[in-house]
């Protein structure tokens, strides 16, 4: 008969001493986060979504970028292609662990990364990069450093020694890639400067586009350049790289936004719209041109779009992904019209034209286009459209003489070493065989 007005005063007494421990431990968290406690939550949708775009990224290269180059040239040096991808994907994997990654996001220096994470020191399993683990973050940005010299692949096909692609690409990811990331993403000189480059204009397509046109000049012609060039010898294999370039870029542009949001929503719906639309600017121009479009044309045309809105991509709006579908299909199309047709140069599957000039385009562009008057997000506080478009002008000039000045040191190193090309009987047997042992249809 006692126990019940004795059970009220204890849990009184219990939800204040709760109440009491619960107002000690806010005002120590203060205390205990200026302590060196990491408070950053986890969050598993942004972690799930970027693991999916992760995934994305790498599907790009393997196998999308593969097929795609591979079915622009001739049969007999289809395995060459091939080989070229899948031996980069692996050897710039390992480099972007041992320094790659360091060399991009370690350090404060303006200009140059530093060592501090050399072989992932320092990441483990509880490591942060805002609300996804550090080690996801060093993996997505792996994909990138995968994709941006496989472009470069673009440039030599059928022509350079498979020994001297190797030691190109290792070098050219230490000395012009992991730096310019460094640069724009890695808090270097050009974020001070507060460029925009959301997926990569800069730092993937302007880098990859130069490194090309250099290696296209230093390489030489093909044997019969500019007078006969063989037709690609299978636009169906071309469209399905494509297909998974288009289907993997979500998860470039989309996964930049390095969260589940409403910005990388947007950012892929801008994708989609500017790849669509530059794919039938390009289709027209040849229809126009030709009195027929071609399969090669139509996909070609889409990845200049793709690579045109990818460093504008997470600060406009859909009027901005037409726009740069506009610009950027009708842009790269007189781009390989000038290298190619006019120049002479043999870039050979059109990396400067539709990588390097579209990547440039739109880092310039998203200067304008990101103003609230075109559906974008707007500037930062107190900066003018004029102002901004100087330093991505800046940024890209300062970008592409880097890459091009150590693209050509780099390859008078390849040279020096191995050589930079094949022997004439080689080119005119195919790669395939003299290269590998390899024919990429038996009995052909």
């Amino acid at each position: 008969m006692f126990i019940r007005p004795v059970a009220r005063p204890l849990s009184r007494m219990a939800s204040r001493l709760v109440a009491a421990a619960g107002l000690v431990l806010l005002s120590a968290l203060p205390a205990l986060a200026s302590d060196g406690l990491d408070t950053t939550i986890l969050d598993t949708g942004d972690t799930a979504w970027i693991l999916t775009a992760t995934a994305l990224v790498l599907f790009m290269t393997l196998p999308g970028l593969a097929l795609f180059y591979a079915g622009l040239v001739q049969a007999k040096n289809v395995v060459s292609v091939l080989m070229h991808h899948f031996a980069i994907a692996c050897l710039m994997s390992v480099l972007w662990v041992v320094a790659g990654y360091s060399l991009a996001f370690s350090g404060d220096g303006a200009w140059f990364g530093s060592l501090d994470n050399m072989f992932l020191g320092g990441i483990g399993v509880d490591s942060m990069s805002g609300t996804i683990p550090e080690s996801l973050f060093a993996a997505f940005q792996m994909t990138f450093a995968i994709i941006t010299p496989a472009l470069v692949i673009g440039a030599y096909v059928e022509r350079m020694k498979f020994s001297a692609v190797l030691i190109f690409s290792a070098l050219w990811l230490l000395v012009v890639y992991a730096p310019v990331t460094h640069w724009v993403w890695g808090g270097g000189i050009m974020a001070g400067w507060g460029v925009m480059d959301f997926a990569g204009g800069i730092v993937v397509h302007a880098t990859a586009g130069t490194a090309a046109l250099v290696c296209a000049i230093m390489v030489g012609r093909r044997r019969t350049f500019p007078q006969s060039v063989s037709p690609p010898h299978s636009p169906g294999l071309t469209m399905i790289g494509a297909s998974m370039l288009w289907v993997g870029w979500f998860g470039f542009n989309g996964g930049s936004a390095l969260g589940a949001g409403g910005g990388a929503g947007m950012a892929m719906l801008v994708t989609h719209i500017a790849a669509a639309t530059a794919s039938l600017v390009w289709m027209g121009i040849e229809w126009v041109r030709f009195g027929r479009p071609s399969l090669v044309g139509i996909v070609t045309g889409m990845v200049a779009g793709l690579a045109t809105v990818t460093p504008a991509s997470g600060f406009i709006g859909v009027p901005g992904g037409l726009i740069l579908g506009l610009v950027g299909g009708l842009g790269c199309y007189l781009a390989v019209d000038l290298i190619r047709g006019k120049l002479h140069i043999d870039d050979s599957l059109d990396v400067f034209a539709v990588h390097g000039v579209g990547g440039i385009i739109g880092s310039l562009l998203v200067a304008f286009l990101a103003l609230p008057s075109f559906g974008g997000l707007g500037l930062a506080d107190g900066v003018s459209a004029g102002a901004q478009f100087m330093v991505q002008l800046k940024s890209v000039a300062i970008t592409v003489i880097w890459t091009a000045v150590a693209s050509a040191l780099i390859l008078m190193v390849a040279r020096a070493i191995v050589g930079l090309r094949v022997d004439e009987q080689t080119e005119v047997e195919g790669l395939d065989l003299a290269e590998h042992g390899e024919r990429g249809y038996p009995g052909s």
